[in-house]
């Protein structure tokens, strides 16, 4: 019987001695298994996280330098489409460029109106040069209106200091007014005209040569009626600057042709008539000029 009970006993014993191993060996698996996928799961989200990171840092940056680089080649490579002819005034095409355009120039700017008519041209998605005169540009008020109307994308063109007639003054005056409001300009907005008109569209031999040592492009107009009397009135002008004809001072055919180069002047009536100009030129079939895209010799 003793031996019996004796050998039951250590039975029991190895059989829980197995049973306890077995158990252990199962957990330290079970362990192993859960600290790996734990691991690889850390991993997975560094992996992630920088792979956004790097996504989000990066493309942004490549969109934006690259739209950054297309504009800057736009405007680099922008060739001009049309010239000037300094005999007639007229704007012509260069190769195929549209030539039912007409060129708006305004002169003796800016006095009171010039903010409100460069306002009316970028309403009506439109192009003018601004002639300036030296004397509007003295005070702070002036230099503002200016900085504001080359910012809002209008070409500066220089009109004088004075506004004197060309040809009546001796020839050191005549460089100092055209010159000096080059200088002025130049303070004001960060670069000199390219464009140049003489008050009453009256020149010298020598203004001729001194604009071209400045490096500009002599205009006169075609046409332009505002500065009669008998159409300092902005329904009478509007009529007369959509149809080119002015019949109160004997015009009675069309100036208004492909090229036009057509005079304003910073005036209260000029002002008014202005948006309904623009829409009454482009009914006749012409679009405005952008001055931006005319030659010039610099």
């Amino acid at each position: 019987m003793l031996k019996k009970s004796s050998l039951m006993l250590m039975v029991i014993f190895i059989i829980g001695v197995l049973a306890a191993c077995n158990s252990g060996a199962t957990n330290e698996n079970a362990d192993g298994q859960t600290e790996e996928q734990t691991d690889d799961t850390e991993e997975n989200t560094e992996n992630n996280g920088e792979s956004d990171e790097s996504d989000q840092t990066e493309e942004p940056d490549a969109e934006g330098t690259e739209d950054e680089d297309v504009n800057d080649e736009s405007e680099e490579n922008q060739e001009p489409v049309y010239y000037i002819d300094e005999e007639t005034a007229a704007i012509h095409p260069i190769d195929d460029a549209d030539e039912n355009v007409v060129l708006l120039t305004i002169d003796d700017a800016p006095d009171e109106y010039a903010l409100e008519m460069a306002e009316t041209l970028q309403e009506k998605d439109a192009k003018a040069i601004f002639f300036v005169n030296g004397h509007f540009i003295e005070d702070e008020e002036g230099q503002k209106a200016l900085k504001t109307i080359h910012e809002m994308g209008f070409p500066i063109g220089n009109h004088t200091y004075s506004h004197p007639v060309i040809p009546e003054i001796p020839e050191d005056e005549q460089t100092e007014e055209i010159v000096s409001l080059n200088d002025k300009i130049e303070e004001i907005i960060g670069e000199r005209p390219q464009f140049f008109r003489a008050p009453h569209g009256a020149n010298s031999d020598h203004s001729r040569e001194v604009v071209k040592e400045e490096g500009m492009v002599l205009m006169n107009w075609t046409y332009g009626f505002d500065y009669f009397e008998e159409y300092q009135d902005a329904d009478k002008l509007k009529e007369a600057l959509i149809s080119g004809e002015a019949p109160e001072i004997d015009i009675n055919y069309s100036l208004l042709q492909p090229g036009a180069n057509i005079l304003m002047h910073d005036r209260e009536w000029t002002n008014e008539a202005l948006g309904d100009v623009i829409d009454g030129l482009r009914e006749q079939g012409y679009e405005m000029a952008d001055p931006t895209l005319i030659e010039t010799l610099e």
